[in-house]
């Protein structure tokens, strides 16, 4: 089940906030402040949201959990008794469980395929299916059995709240991994207001446009560029296909973590943001602080810091950042060509780390210069990332660039871009800066200054409404709806 269905849309979540909300009633007459029932019930539904889509792959989740809550519970004791190097083998052998669990379901049949390769053996795979969500809600529930040994979260006692923190639907399948010291609270304390839920609904309505709208279009026409082959493709069209894909990946994640923030915003939690206009960035360094922030911090705060960081001298520095962006390539998926990805953008980030220390590059020329080349970096890494292997990744770049064309292409660039797709384009392209936030925030500050707050209100509502309808007729009238973020 995804966010952006008609099942999810017009059946799911309002049957969930209905029983939400009427369990917090409850919980208010019956119990006082803590949100017992209410958490009892967003825990059931969460299950049924994951279950619905792999039923019979809900034991993992479960053995997840388990392997936390006992892991972090003696952990705490331990440390309270003052044996700290036991508490800190449990941490590893806890670790290890929730590390050997994600390798088995996402890295085996890679792993096995890879030796085979290499070494010409002809070892079977197993066909093992990914779990969906997997590598999100293990670095989640890994995160609370570290803080607890750090000393940062306290211990969970009740194994259905920490079972509600890691399975809350909302951001269950596809991030923001959320940490639970910024939840913590808020599963037994939490209100929602109502401007928190017209938020919510507002961010939701926003995220769901991007996924239906833009992502779901560029969708159709980069599938149909990178089927035809590179033999069927003019340098205009791989060009159209790169860029395409770079708006897909990015209005397709971004929408559904706007759609996770409203959502939880919605139920009372507060999660933090994950994405802030990446395409404006004037550095790789700069890409990765704005680009799905939750898992960059996620490997700053429990891999990178740990190994050491920048305190450790240049060399120690670099090898850390080397193996953080290994480390992200190979969470985005088993193959070689998302390795790949990881490793360009971090050769980009030793350059520019390496050039900044010796002040190579006048400020007032990287202004300029810094989108260019960020963006020509960027878009080279989504051709790795979206190409199914190795070398079709570079033959496309080849493509790109003239040197690997077909003797008669068999389609021309408008071919794919009819009315509503160049429309879809230019509007990707747009809301990928900061321009109509800016836009929105001067006409915003002009009726505030003229007391004229409710016409910016009821105006922005009705534009929500139009793109809540325009978004519902293209889920409901169409049936292609892929998200590339499941595969991870």
């Amino acid at each position: 089940m995804v966010f952006s269905s008609t099942l999810f849309l017009f059946c799911f979540l309002p049957v969930t906030l209905a029983g939400c909300y009427i369990c917090m009633v409850l919980d208010k007459k019956v119990i006082g402040n803590r949100r017992e029932l209410s958490n009892i019930w967003l825990l059931i539904m969460s299950i049924l949201f994951f279950a619905w889509s792999q039923m019979g792959y809900l034991w993992i989740i479960v053995l997840n959990i388990l392997v936390n809550y006992v892991g972090a519970g003696i952990i705490h004791l331990k440390k309270e008794k003052g044996c700290y190097t036991a508490s800190k083998i449990l941490l590893t052998l806890t670790v290890a469980v929730n590390l050997g669990i994600l390798f088995y379901f996402k890295y085996f049949d890679f792993s096995i395929d890879t030796v085979n390769h290499v070494f010409g053996r002809q070892i079977p795979l197993r066909n093992i299916i990914l779990p969906i969500g997997i590598s999100f809600f293990t670095f989640q529930a890994m995160s609370y059995t570290i803080d607890v040994y750090r000393g940062r979260a306290a211990v969970q006692r009740n194994p259905l709240k920490l079972a509600l923190y890691v399975m809350l639907f909302p951001q269950l399948i596809a991030g923001p991994i959320v940490r639970y010291t910024d939840v913590e609270t808020e599963i037994d304390d939490r209100r929602v207001s109502l401007e928190d839920f017209s938020y919510g609904a507002r961010r939701f309505i926003t995220g769901l446009g991007k996924k239906a709208l833009i992502a779901n279009t560029m969708a159709v026409t980069v599938d149909g560029i990178f089927a035809q082959g590179t033999e069927n493709n003019t340098v205009a069209i791989a060009w159209l296909g790169a860029v395409a894909y770079a708006l897909q990946i990015y209005f397709d994640f971004s929408g559904y973590s706007d759609m996770a923030i409203g959502l939880g915003r919605m139920f009372g939690f507060h999660f933090l943001e994950n994405f802030d206009l990446p395409y404006i960035s004037r550095s790789i360094t700069e890409f990765w602080r704005r680009w799905h922030i939750s898992l960059s911090t996620w490997f700053r705060d429990y891999v990178y810091i740990p190994l050491g960081g920048n305190r450790c001298g240049t060399l120690v520095t670099y090898r850390n950042l080397f193996i953080i962006f290994l480390l992200t390539g190979i969470w985005h998926g088993a193959a070689w060509h998302y390795i790949f990805w990881g490793i360009w953008h971090g050769m980009f980030m030793l350059m520019e780390r390496f050039f900044r220390k010796r002040n190579f590059v006048i400020s007032s020329i990287w202004n300029v210069l810094g989108h260019v080349y960020t963006l020509f970096v960027v878009l080279m890494g989504w051709i790795f990332f979206r190409a199914d292997t190795l070398p079709q990744a570079f033959w496309y770049i080849k493509t790109m660039f003239g040197r690997a064309l077909g003797s008669e292409p068999g389609f021309s660039v408008m071919w794919y871009l009819d009315g509503w797709t160049a429309a879809m384009l230019i509007f990707g392209i747009m809301f990928s800066t900061g321009l109509p936030s800016k836009a929105a925030g001067f006409i915003r500050a002009k009726c505030e200054a003229a007391s004229k707050m409710q016409v910016y209100e009821a105006s922005r509502d009705i534009l929500l409404l139009a793109l809540l309808l325009l978004s519902s007729m293209r889920i409901v009238s169409g049936t292609y709806n892929p998200f590339i973020y499941f595969q991870f």
